[in-house]
C-alpha cells in the first residue's frame, strides 16, 4: 500500500527522487510509531535537536493534508471528464461544454496545491536526513572518548632502548617521508614517501589486501571520486559535507574512505537472498579537509589530510548483522596480532559515535615512543541506515523485499601503524620489522 501511495505522489507532483520518498516513508512509519523512544536514542547520541522528530511529524501531516487536497481535486476532474464523454457520445454539446468550463477550474486548483506539496515534501526531505542513525541498545551512554568501553587489550607494550624517539625522527633519520616537500608540492597535512618509506607502505598495503582476500573479501579497485548520491547514500551528506574536497564543476567529492565507492556498488540494486554475504575488499587514498586540533595529535604521521588505508565492507542479512559485526572484529584483531602491535578494543558511547553508525568499535595502537594510544581502525554496524538511503534490498523466501544490513572496517588505516610500527621496533641499529611483511619489503629491517 505505502509503495501505491509513493509511486503517485512522485509521478504527481513531487520534485525529489523516488529513493528519497521511499526513505521517507520508511522514517516516518518509525518517528510517528516510536516518537519518544527515538528521541531517548537520540539523546544517547547527545543529539542536538530531539525536537526535530516533532518538526517532521508536523510537515508529514502537512504533506498528507496537501495529498489529500490534490487527490480529491484530481478525483473530481477525472469524475467530470468521464462526464464529458458520455455527454458528448450522446451529442449534448452544450452540457459538454459546461462541464469542460468546470474541469478547467478544478484543474486551476490543482497546481498551486502541487507546488505548496513540492515545497513541504522538500522541506520534509531537509530535516529527515538532518536525523543521524540511532544507536544500539549496547551502545554505552557516555558524551566524550573519555566515556568509551575498553573491551579488551592484546599484545605487549615493548620497552624501548634508551635514546628512543617518535616516529617524525625516526622518518627523518631514516629519511622514509619528505614532510617539507610534500607541503610545497600541495600543502600542510600532506606527506611525500620515498624510498623505503614508499616500500614500506607499498609492501603493507599489500599484505592488507592478501589478508583480506584470504578470508573470503573480494578485492575491489573503485574510483577515488564519488558523486553525490553515491556521497548521500553511505551518510556522509549532508553530515561531513565541510570535511570532503570537492569540485564544485563537476560536482564531485574526493573519498574519506574506500567504503563510499565500494558499498555503492549495490546502490539500487535487489540482491537475492542467497548472495548475501557480500564480502569487500579495497585500497584506497582517503582525503579529508579536517586536519584536526594543534601540538603532538598532529605531529609527523598521527594525521594528515591525504593517507593511505585498506577497507572491508559486507552486506549481509538483517538477522546476522550483529554475528558478522563480532567476525569483522575479530579479523582485524587477528591482523593487528600478526603485526605483534599492543592494541586495545573500544566500544564508543553514544556521544563519540559517528552520524550513520549504530554501533562502532574503535582499535588502538600504543606508540610507545609517544605515550599514548593511537587509533587505527573503526569497525562499525550500520543496520539500515546505509542501505535505506542507497535502496539496497533483497527478496526474502516469500519474495518480500528487505532491506540488508551493511557494515565496514578499516582493514588498516597506514599512517598511525607505520608511525606505531617505527617506533615500536626500533633497536640501537635500525628498525625491526614483523616478519609477516619481511616478504613484502624484502628486508627484515630498515637499517
Amino acid at each position: 500500500m505505502i509503495y501505491a501511495y509513493v509511486v503517485k505522489l512522485n509521478l504527481v507532483s513531487s520534485p525529489l527522487s523516488l529513493r528519497q520518498i521511499e526513505i521517507q516513508m520508511l522514517q516516518l512509519q518509525i518517528l510517528r510509531q516510536n516518537s519518544q523512544s527515538v528521541k531517548e536514542r537520540l539523546a544517547v547520541k547527545h543529539f542536538a535537536e530531539p525536537q526535530l522528530v516533532d518538526v517532521i511529524i508536523s510537515l508529514d501531516d502537512e504533506r498528507k493534508r496537501l495529498q489529500l487536497d490534490f487527490d480529491n481535486n484530481q478525483a473530481k476532474v477525472n469524475s467530470v471528464s468521464k462526464e464529458i464523454g458520455v455527454l458528448m457520445s450522446k451529442g449534448q454539446k452544450e452540457e459538454a461544454e459546461v462541464k469542460k468550463q468546470e474541469v478547467s477550474s478544478l484543474k486551476a486548483t490543482l497546481q498551486p496545491i502541487s507546488e505548496k506539496l513540492g515545497v513541504v515534501e522538500k522541506q520534509l526531505n531537509d530535516e529527515l536526513v538532518k536525523l543521524p542513525n540511532l544507536p544500539a541498545a549496547q551502545v554505552p551512554v557516555g558524551k566524550t572518548p573519555a566515556d568509551n568501553v575498553v573491551v579488551r587489550e592484546g599484545g605487549k607494550k615493548p620497552s624501548l632502548p634508551d635514546g628512543s624517539v617518535p616516529h617524525w625522527d625516526l622518518i627523518r633519520k631514516y629519511d622514509l617521508v619528505d614532510f617539507e616537500t610534500g607541503a610545497k608540492i600541495t600543502g600542510s597535512g600532506f606527506a611525500l614517501f620515498k624510498g623505503r618509506g614508499s616500500k614500506l607502505q607499498r609492501s603493507l598495503v599489500q599484505y592488507f589486501l592478501d589478508f583480506n582476500t584470504a578470508a573470503g573479501y573480494t578485492e575491489y579497485h573503485p574510483p577515488f571520486m564519488v558523486n553525490e548520491a553515491s556521497a548521500y547514500g553511505t551518510g556522509q551528506l549532508p553530515d561531513k559535507e565541510g570535511q570532503m574536497y570537492y569540485m564544485p564543476e563537476d560536482k564531485l567529492y574526493m573519498i574519506p574512505t574506500s567504503e563510499v565507492p565500494v558499498t555503492n556498488i549495490y546502490r539500487d540494486e535487489m540482491l537475492k537472498e542467497e548472495q548475501l554475504p557480500i564480502k569487500m575488499t579495497a585500497y584506497s587514498p582517503c582525503f579529508r579537509r579536517e586536519a584536526g586540533s594543534f601540538g603532538k595529535d598532529v605531529r609527523g604521521l598521527n594525521r594528515v589530510h591525504q593517507f593511505e588505508k585498506v577497507e572491508i565492507v559486507q552486506i549481509v542479512h538483517p538477522e546476522k548483522s550483529y554475528d558478522v559485526l563480532d567476525e569483522m572484529v575479530h579479523h582485524i584483531e587477528k591482523l593487528l596480532n600478526s603485526l605483534e602491535l599492543p592494541y586495545r578494543i573500544l566500544r564508543l558511547c553514544g556521544g563519540d559515535m559517528g552520524f550513520a553508525s549504530a554501533i562502532t568499535y574503535d582499535f588502538e595502537v600504543y606508540s610507545a615512543a609517544q605515550e599514548r594510544w593511537l587509533e587505527v581502525s573503526s569497525v562499525s554496524n550500520f543496520e539500515t541506515f546505509q542501505s535505506n538511503r542507497m535502496k539496497t534490498r533483497y527478496k526474502d523466501a516469500q519474495g518480500k523485499s528487505q532491506l540488508v544490513h551493511t557494515l565496514n572496517g578499516s582493514s588498516l588505516a597506514l599512517p598511525r601503524i607505520i608511525a606505531c610500527l617505527l617506533e615500536n621496533n626500533q633497536k640501537a641499529d635500525g628498525i625491526q620489522l614483523p616478519p609477516v611483511i619481511h616478504a613484502y619489503f624484502g628486508a627484515d629491517s630498515i637499517k
